[in-house]
């Protein structure tokens, strides 16, 4: 097995955008090739009525709560409900949604959303959403650390989460002391995003609260990613499998061609998302 090293770290620095809404980008948009198949993702401190009616085409969002209750619905399924802390929404835009993200009254909302990008002969395909409640998240206990699996298979556990293109998430909360190693696919991109606490990741690396910290490339098979907590550690662990296709984005419509944008905005404008 390779042993993934950390080849780059960076603190996204938030920024706020309005009076109810505070932002930091910790993976930055437009950088397509070296994030494959990963697009963007986004922290969010967020009041009501930041996030209204918007559409999407082209992608799958994942969005995870840290704190507050969010209400969300769409326009396709009528789908509804609210998340809370440690749940996540995975909705597959596809061919076209309209959907809103709002806290619940009196609320703040703190949440991470990751964009993913969706194979080219996929990208029009029927929405869906699936709401990812975190007491039915699967789980395992090891010595001092606690595994949850939001996506894909991670050291012998599964997660029944429906992806189009393969993608792990999964959520570690690790005593200090305590070491750890995780087996990803080999050919996974792959970051962490550090929550809370501090250890070391790979053949040393620091990481602390707030830092992103990109994986090396792996080989063909398993590959392994070994961490160790100095304090109390929580961190999310991304990977999926890159596609290596064109990107042609525009706001919220993600395809590959700038023809596939301007038929996104066409349709969006004439309705056909309903």
């Amino acid at each position: 097995m390779t042993r993934r090293r950390i080849t780059k770290t960076w603190r996204p620095r938030a920024e706020q955008r309005s009076a109810i809404h505070r932002a930091a980008p910790i993976l930055p948009p437009g950088r397509w090739q070296e994030f494959d198949p990963f697009l963007m993702l986004a922290e969010d401190w967020f009041h009501t009525g930041t996030f209204e009616d918007h559409p999407h085409r082209g992608i799958e969002t994942v969005t995870y709560v840290i704190s507050g209750h969010m209400a969300h619905y769409d326009n396709k399924s009528g789908h509804s409900g609210v998340l809370g802390p440690g749940d996540a929404q995975w909705m597959t835009a596809g061919h076209g949604v309209i959907h809103k993200e709002d806290p619940v009254p009196g609320e703040e909302v703190h949440s991470l959303q990751l964009w993913i990008n969706l194979p080219r002969d996929q990208k029009l395909m029927a929405p869906r959403y699936q709401d990812l409640q975190a007491s039915a998240i699967p789980q395992r206990q090891d010595a001092g650390v606690t595994l949850k699996l939001y996506s894909g298979s991670l050291n012998g556990l599964k997660s029944e989460t429906a992806n189009v293109v393969p993608v792990l998430m999964a959520e570690l909360a690790m005593d200090a002391g305590a070491p750890y190693t995780l087996e990803i696919p080999g050919a996974y991109n792959g970051f962490v995003y550090v929550l809370d606490g501090s250890g070391e990741f790979g053949e040393g690396t620091a990481g602390t609260a707030g830092d992103v910290l990109w994986l090396g490339p792996g080989t063909d098979g398993l590959s392994t990613l070994s961490v160790l907590a100095r304090g109390s550690l929580r961190f999310l662990l991304y990977a999926g499998l890159p596609l290596n296709q064109p990107v042609a984005a525009y706001g919220p419509f993600v395809m590959t061609t700038p023809d596939e944008i301007r038929q996104a905005i066409e349709d969006y404008r004439a309705g056909r998302f309903l």
